[in-house]
């Protein structure tokens, strides 16, 4: 195996649940041709330095991310979208190793197609930044805090994209604007939503 990357062996060391999933998943990503690198806490493997694929592990399974799912044929009906907000990203979902092995061929076609879309230079037509409401909740806070409208009009479109959506999914406005609250002072420190969390 060329290319593995020091901070990914340490991850894969680590972990418990989808250890074996994640050294086959591993291998087989490696077999591309791509790039290890160490992203957002997972594994990622890039052509130059343009994101491909992630491996990522959650409680009730496993997956391999194409950064640019939504381009794929998906011959085979096996990409999912995490969910309705999601646009470009798609996953290979696994919970055992057995059905990597099984599918390794497959796999690499979809990595193939997704490097051939890379090489290409196509781009997954995303909603414009319009097309998102802002919540009225969040413009009367701007009104209340002169500092903040500036300060989220600073945020990459992504990470304001995806403020908007958090704040505007409850259906109380008691709690959008307690969401709100909850996040102004990463906005104003120039963080995203998922910042919060860490």
């Amino acid at each position: 195996m060329e290319n593995r990357n020091p901070k990914v062996d340490e991850f894969v060391s680590r972990t418990g649940k989808w250890r074996d999933e994640y050294e086959k998943l591993r291998e087989v990503v490696l077999g591309c041709g791509l790039t290890e690198e160490w992203k957002w806490m997972h594994p990622c493997y890039t052509l130059e330095n343009k994101n491909i694929v992630l491996i990522h592990g959650f409680k009730e399974y496993c997956a391999l991310l194409f950064h640019k799912g939504a381009l794929l044929q998906d011959a085979h009906g096996i990409l999912v979208r995490q969910t309705e907000n999601v646009q470009a990203a798609r996953q290979i979902r696994f919970t055992h190793v057995q059905e990597i092995i099984e599918m390794e061929s497959v796999l690499k076609s979809y990595i193939a197609e997704a490097v051939e879309a890379e090489k290409a230079g196509l781009e997954v037509k995303l909603k414009e930044h319009a097309e998102f409401v802002i919540p009225e909740e969040l413009q009367n806070t701007f009104a209340e805090m002169p500092d903040l409208q500036p300060a989220f009009e600073a945020l990459t479109p992504g990470r304001q994209r995806a403020y908007i959506l958090h704040f505007s999914a409850p259906k109380q406005s008691k709690t959008r604007k307690s969401r709100i609250e909850k996040c102004i002072g990463n906005i104003l420190e120039g963080k995203g939503l998922k910042d919060s969390y860490t």
